[in-house]
């Protein structure tokens, strides 16, 4: 297995370690998820994600280059903002979903999921008719997402860099720790606010050791998958492999809002996404919440009351700040409407649910 420039620190803390994407990646530490979980929502907590991808675009064609290829319309964000968009498939499906940073004029980073970053630098590759520059730097760039509502006076101990004037979906380049050319975004997969932090693996150790003695006061701890992973889901954000891949548009997945069909943005697939919004989607993601005792889990059958099968369950937990049955499924879209009840089906039992709005963490 890889391993990270944090993997060492995760052993010594006596995590439980697992295979993810490839990395040894910590899932909990000694405190279990539900802790840590909670010390996200109310404190901040420290989660090692130096295993995501990361590739540059650069030069006169990278912007044609980045509009092709993402599904959001690049054109809308200045230098010094980051953008959530997908690499639509040629078949209306979603290669990934990532974050592109417009760092300098004729210059941007694309944030890749961590299990897709050979299939999206091939992707990306194959696609590049425009002849822009791309550069995979995933193995010289360290990550760490700093989250929950200390993150901002931990992180600001640390630098000269006003936080507060830097706002969600936007990043600065700076001194952190004492280290030059920091990239410090204030963005992040758990809902409860935060930055994540770009620099290079040599750095790693020194801007770990800054990051938890200055958050010392707030109870700081590290966060392992486990938690990043139900955080998310309060938080009523989409997992690739679960709610996103290969085979669900974005449109089904709820993701119109990243789908642009402006003037001049002719990305993949635009035309079958276009006809596909004209028609109407044949399934849609909804959020739900358990009205009866149960724990939807990935692949279990949503029915409606007559037990007729109308879907599958992508993603579902206890959520840990609220105590309930939450997830996400696919269904017809005649049973999309919020307060529709929805019936899991768990062991052979039909449990009730009702579709909701995410997120489940108001």
């Amino acid at each position: 297995m890889k391993k990270t420039p944090f993997t060492d620190i995760h052993h010594s803390l006596g995590a439980k370690m697992q295979e993810f994407a490839g990395y040894d990646m910590p899932i909990e530490y000694t405190t279990g998820i539900i802790n840590e979980h909670n010390t996200v929502v109310n404190g901040v907590g420290v989660f090692d994600v130096s295993h995501m991808g990361e590739f540059w675009i650069k030069g006169p064609q990278a912007h044609a280059f980045v509009q092709k290829v993402t599904s959001n319309d690049i054109a809308q964000i200045p230098v010094g903002k980051v953008q959530y968009t997908c690499f639509p498939n040629d078949k209306g499906g979603i290669v990934d979903d990532l974050l592109v940073y417009h760092y300098e004029p004729e210059k941007y980073l694309m944030v890749v999921n961590a299990a897709n970053i050979e299939k999206d630098w091939n992707w990306c590759v194959k696609n590049n008719t425009e002849g822009a520059e791309l550069q995979n730097a995933s193995d010289n760039m360290s990550q760490l997402a700093i989250q929950g509502p200390k993150a901002l006076p931990t992180l600001q101990k640390l630098t000269d860099i006003d936080l507060s004037k830097v706002p969600y979906y936007t990043f600065v380049t700076g001194k952190l720790a004492g280290i030059d050319n920091v990239i410090i975004s204030n963005t992040g997969y758990t809902g409860c606010g935060g930055f994540e932090l770009y620099f290079y693996p040599e750095y790693a150790q020194s801007i770990w050791k800054a990051v938890f003695e200055a958050g010392e006061e707030f109870g700081i701890k590290p966060i392992g998958l486990g938690a990043r992973d139900t955080l998310r889901l309060e938080a009523g954000f989409p997992l690739y492999g679960n709610e996103l891949d290969d085979t669900t548009s974005p449109l089904q997945a709820g993701l119109a809002w990243i789908t642009k069909f402006t003037e001049g943005n002719n990305f993949i697939s635009r035309p079958l996404l276009e006809e596909e919004k004209a028609k109407g989607v044949p399934r849609k993601l909804v959020g739900f919440e358990m009205v009866d005792k149960g724990i939807a889990r990935h692949g279990y059958e949503i029915v409606n009351k007559e037990g007729e099968i109308i879907g599958t369950v992508t993603s579902g937990t206890i959520a840990p700040t609220t105590k309930k049955g939450i997830g996400f499924g696919y269904v017809k879209p005649e049973y999309t409407a919020l307060g529709t009840p929805l019936f899991i089906r768990i062991r052979n039992k039909d449990i009730e649910a009702v579709v909701v709005k995410p997120p489940f963490r108001k």
